[in-house]
């Protein structure tokens, strides 16, 4: 998170490139949105004994569950004026890559207002965005392959959308990429890879020294902080 907050805060400034990443959780982690009580929404001591962090995202959205096995995170980074002024219709830009991607692999896919991919009615890949200062970074998850037993005893949620938490009623509202087709993690990588680079002009790179430097200060400054994390 320390990362993307940098990244953006250097494409802001003309240092960096707009830029599209794909990233895991290690160790696996539970990501909240800007707006929610930690508390409220995440079952803490559960995610302690198990050794999952929490941190709070600077986007909105709800609460996610990040397996270090079981799904690919990205972060689009890039100039506002490039996605449409309306929200619902900048996600769904972004998000059509991922339906894209879904369709490359022979899976039938569709974005979902406000800001999630369905497969058959059901969730396989939600997002969050913020902007700042003219540049948009927009975040989000692709399930490759879902836990409910563990969503359901780390997530709190919210009664009327989770029952109670019951791993049942999480099976009948997500899915997964594995769940639907047999492509391997790495073909579904490579699928999203093609779909957000198709029609750009794209350079691979690592992270610049000072990008990391930077987010390591950050990260200790403020994401490693509780309280940022536990700040509601």
């Amino acid at each position: 998170m320390a990362l993307d907050e940098i990244i953006l805060e250097r494409v802001i400034q003309g240092k960096a490139l707009p830029t599209i990443r794909f990233f895991t959780w290690n160790p696996s982690s539970v990501s909240i949105g800007n707006f929610q009580g930690a508390e409220q929404e995440v079952n803490i001591p559960v995610c302690k004994n198990n050794g999952i962090s929490v941190v709070r995202r600077i986007t909105g959205g709800g609460s996610v569950y990040h397996d270090r096995n079981g799904e690919i995170t990205y972060s689009v980074i890039a100039p506002e004026e490039w996605f449409p002024k309306d929200i619902v219709k900048s996600y769904e830009v972004i998000c059509g890559w991922i339906v894209n991607a879904l369709n490359e692999l022979g899976i039938n896919a569709e974005f979902k207002p406000i800001n999630d991919v369905h497969i058959n009615g059901r969730k396989v890949s939600g997002s969050a965005q913020t902007r700042r200062k003219g540049v948009l970074l927009q975040h989000g998850t692709v399930l490759y392959d879902a836990n409910e037993e563990k969503i359901a005893l780390l997530l709190k949620g919210r009664a009327d959308k989770y029952d109670e938490r019951l791993t049942k009623s999480i099976k009948k509202r997500i899915t997964s990429v594995k769940e639907n087709c047999d492509a391997s993690r790495g073909e579904l990588a490579k699928a999203l890879e093609k779909a957000f680079g198709n029609g750009k002009e794209i350079a691979y790179s690592g992270y610049e020294t000072q990008e990391l430097n930077e987010a390591k200060k950050l990260a200790k400054e403020k994401y490693l902080k509780e309280d940022w994390n536990y700040k509601r």
